[in-house]
């Protein structure tokens, strides 16, 4: 299905074209649209504003994830025995340290 082939990258710029589309019909007055000059003025810097509320998602998310990183402690303890065979393996070999 096209869902399943979509990739989330896909999935954004799609979203990006038809909210800039629409935006762009709007703030150019396509023929036949006319919008009060109040909407029209509201409109037009709104793609700063989204940008602005994007950067804040994704500070907010990278945030998040950072705050709630798993620490592993069982790989840590692993990764520190491996370093003491390799430095004793490197003492038999004649490396001092």
């Amino acid at each position: 299905s096209l869902q399943a082939a979509m990739t989330k990258l896909g999935q954004w710029l799609c979203g990006l074209a038809l909210l800039g589309s629409a935006w762009a019909a709007l703030a150019l007055e396509a023929p036949g649209l006319r919008l009060p000059p109040p909407f029209r003025e509201a409109l037009l810097p709104l793609p700063l504003y989204l940008l602005v509320a994007f950067g804040c998602y994704s500070l907010a998310t990278v945030g998040y994830r950072l705050a709630t990183f798993n620490d592993c402690e069982e790989a840590a303890a692993e990764l520190q025995e491996h370093i003491k065979e390799a430095r004793r393996d490197l003492r038999q070999r004649g490396l001092r340290f």
